[in-house]
């Protein structure tokens, strides 16, 4: 009977074992579908945290870029978030010069470097006009600007604006990072995109700018601007006590000049004198024209015998220049000049501008071709009704 019992209890106990054996492996394998399933659910998580992270650093991004006010701004925003969306890779900016025959450096980040300059042939991604991946094909050809040349993958980034290539986004992938550099292609491209819109419209409000402030016959300033920058220019004086003249100039007998020869030929013997104002600017100084024939020149940091000399000098060189319309020569150029200082003349620009303009009219008075200072002449100057009428102004 004890047999029996002992017997019984072994065969219960092993049946337990058993089942507890059993039910314990189911557990460790549900345990582990469990523990695959959260890993799965955690690294969905981390992915899509990832991209959250990324479309809003995208976001920010572009709101950051359109805010811009300079393309130095736009650099300096660019290098500060790309090392937060892509940590894993330097690169640089460059973009066409205006001449359109080199790239200009702009700016770089995460320990990468950009050249002061670079060909557009010497970049796979520009003469082929599309994305450029080294690194990523059993053949590669290297970029010229891509140093150094140490078999790290990059990517060559066309920045294109309205169908027209205007600079170039370049990353490198960091050292020990290559693995997953080529995965943050689809990151790079938006990116890219973003700064070709952000310079396309930063170039446009330049030239939106330019045009409401130049002249589009000579490319000086126009008198808007003048008026803006001599009002400036006095208020620095005003503050640091520095000097500051204005220059006034008038083409001598333009008039009878456009009768003669016509239109175009006082068109281009306007661009000729325009050139010559802009040559002579230096520093801060600026070239205007104010209308028709008339031109100034604002001078911050110029004694009065200064502006005398430069005065003088520039009825010189434009008297010295040569210009031909067509087959002849046309005649000579000769300017007459007022010079007007602050504050000796006015504290305001139109007091400024009227006692230059005053000078102006005493030099062409005294018989054309010469430089006059304000009030330093008895004789006072005579407008005729059509030099003080504004709509008989010969305008170009």
């Amino acid at each position: 009977m004890r047999l029996s019992l002992i017997v019984v209890s072994t065969v219960v106990l092993l049946a337990l074992s058993t089942v507890s054996l059993v039910v314990y492996r189911t557990n460790q394998r549900q345990l582990g579908v469990l523990e695959l399933r959260a890993q799965k659910e955690r690294a969905l998580m981390d992915d899509q945290l990832r991209l959250a992270r990324e479309v809003r650093l995208l976001g920010e991004l572009n709101e950051w870029l359109q805010s811009s006010r300079s393309l130095d701004e736009l650099f300096d925003m660019v290098s500060r978030f790309m090392t937060h969306i892509l940590p894993e890779a330097e690169g640089s900016v460059y973009v066409y010069s205006n001449s359109r025959d080199v790239l200009d450096g702009c700016a770089s980040w995460n320990g990468g470097a950009h050249k002061a300059h670079i060909h557009p042939e010497g970049c796979w991604g520009l003469r082929r006009g599309r994305t450029y991946e080294f690194g990523a094909s059993e053949i590669d050809f290297v970029c010229e600007h891509a140093e150094p040349h140490d078999g790290r993958p990059y990517f060559c980034f066309p920045i294109l604006a309205h169908g027209e290539a205007v600079g170039l986004l370049h990353l490198r992938a960091l050292e020990g990072r290559e693995a997953c550099f080529h995965k943050s292609r689809k990151l790079a491209q938006p990116c890219a995109e973003q700064i070709s819109m952000a310079i396309a419209n930063d170039r446009m409000r330049d030239q939106l700018h330019d045009q409401s402030v130049r002249d589009p016959l000579t490319g000086l300033f126009n008198r808007r601007h003048m008026t803006e920058t001599l009002r400036k220019s006095i208020s620095r004086s005003q503050q640091t006590g520095a000097a500051l003249s204005l220059i006034a100039v008038d083409v001598d007998h333009f008039k009878k000049f456009n009768d003669t020869h016509g239109h175009d030929a006082g068109d281009m013997v306007l661009r000729a004198v325009g050139g010559a104002l802009e040559q002579s600017c230096d520093r801060d100084e600026v070239a205007c024209r104010v209308g028709g024939e008339e031109f100034m020149l604002i001078l911050p940091d110029n004694t009065p015998d200064d502006a005398m000399t430069r005065a003088e000098q520039l009825r010189q060189a434009i008297e010295a220049v040569a210009v031909r319309y067509g087959e002849k020569a046309l005649p000579r150029i000769t300017i007459s000049v007022g010079v007007a200082h602050y504050p000796k003349h006015g504290t305001m620009p139109r007091d400024l501008m009227r006692a230059a303009d005053d000078a102006l009219y005493v030099a062409k008075d005294q018989g054309r071709n010469q430089v006059q200072v304000a009030g330093e002449s008895q004789i006072q100057p005579k407008r005729s009704e059509a030099d003080s009428d504004p709509k008989n102004s010969d305008a170009a």
